[in-house]
């Protein structure tokens, strides 16, 4: 704390040009980043803890994905005429507080509820620190500040499920709300210290009307349509990867936590690569070259069900490094594809629009998964979930 007056003494003023308060909002996104994707190896722990069923412990991240794709346009709105910097502390110290009542939560009820308020926060803070971060450069720059920002949710992708558990199996669930609430700390104090105060101010927000008007577009829609069922099988399958891989392989929390890890090293890979690939070959040959090695992976995953243990282990390895490249390649292409579907104004509203309807499908997904898990199809996860991405892209080179 000694360190603060000096810290928002060194802010870059507004109109610096400097892309220093991009990292500083970075530390936000990876906080959030971080305690969405470690929750995913910890659900069996947290069920065995609490004395509940899996799929009725999946609904933390049914019910958190569900809240902020909802929350997310109405709270954007809503506080659009705040000041910009202060929003985003308020919005962080919320769910830092979120992740301290997770920690000490006596039951499901109080974690769920702390859930909640970490989802409504998150839902302000992302899209609000990356509209600011582009607002206080220049247009040359603009590019690199979203990157920056964006890429605490990178880090988050390759560290969140690896750490998680780890973190969880090692010290128990609650450790690990406790550090992201510690990140948290540290991103509220970035915030403060390295962004001015009136940065952003006069920022205009775009209100429902125009969002409405943008999601009436044909091509948005379509666009929007291929996210969502992208999401959807990618979150049938997400929160359910310890089971599945204690259920097939008979893995413990070291074959879990080594599996994850592989997963999110391939993950933060196809991230970083999506958007080469996207500058060189195009957007609409990433996007569907994603979705149908998406595709493969998943359904590979289901068929490796079918395999006795032993020959199974290679074949679903493959599949997850597969699904955690192609899952995420996918992403900058298709952002890349929405900038470009409509005038550039309409931007940032079309990329709040995508957010939303992600966290949408996430929602949808959790769910469809919980209720395979619960009537003991594990086969059935892989599938569903390979029949997503397959929908997703038929509606991207079919334009139906």
């Amino acid at each position: 704390m000694s360190n603060m007056p000096a810290l928002t003494l060194a802010a870059p003023r507004p109109g610096s040009n400097s892309l220093m308060p991009a990292a500083f909002l970075g530390l936000g996104t990876f906080a959030i980043g971080m305690e969405g994707f470690m929750i995913a190896p910890l659900l069996p722990t947290i069920a065995a803890d609490l004395g509940m069923s899996l799929p009725a412990v999946a609904m933390l991240v049914v019910v958190f994905t569900l809240v902020l794709a909802l929350s997310s346009p109405v709270t954007t709105v809503l506080t659009g005429r705040l000041n910009r910097r202060d929003t985003l502390v308020l919005a962080m110290a919320v769910f830092t507080a979120g992740n301290l009542v997770a920690a000490f939560s006596p039951g499901f009820g109080t974690l769920l509820l702390a859930r909640i308020l970490m989802a409504v926060a998150a839902g302000l803070y992302a899209p609000g620190a990356s509209a600011l971060a582009g607002a206080l450069v220049e247009p040359e720059k603009r590019g690199r500040a979203l990157a920056i920002v964006s890429g605490g949710m990178t880090v988050a992708i390759a560290l969140g499920l690896p750490l998680g558990s780890m973190i969880g199996h090692a010290f128990g669930w609650r450790s690990t709300f406790l550090a992201v609430a510690v990140m948290g700390l540290l991103a509220i104090a970035g915030v403060i210290g390295g962004v001015h105060r009136t940065a952003g101010s006069g920022m205009a927000v775009s209100g429902f009307g125009e969002r409405i008007g943008v999601i009436r577009q044909s091509a948005i829609l379509r666009l929007l349509a291929v996210t969502l069922f992208w999401s959807i099988g990618a979150y049938t399958a997400y929160p359910y990867i310890a089971p599945y891989l204690s259920s097939v392989l008979g893995f413990g929390a070291g074959g879990v936590g080594a599996t994850v890890s592989l997963w999110g090293v391939f993950a933060a890979i196809g991230v970083m690569t999506g958007g080469a690939l996207n500058d060189r070959f195009g957007s609409a040959r990433v996007v569907a070259g994603s979705l149908l090695l998406l595709a493969a992976a998943f359904l590979a995953m289901a068929a490796s069900t079918l395999l006795p243990a032993g020959f199974a282990l290679v074949p679903i390895l493959v599949a997850v490094a597969t699904w955690g490249f192609s899952v995420w390649s996918f992403f900058p292409a298709q952002m890349a594809r929405l900038i470009a579907a409509g005038p550039s104004s309409q931007a940032s509203v079309a990329l709040s629009l995508n957010t939303s309807t992600m966290y949408l499908g996430f929602s949808i997904g959790s769910a469809i998964g919980a209720g395979i898990l619960g009537a003991g199809a594990m086969w059935g996860i892989g599938l569903l979930a390979g029949l997503s991405e397959i929908l997703a892209f038929v509606l991207n080179k079919y334009r139906i």
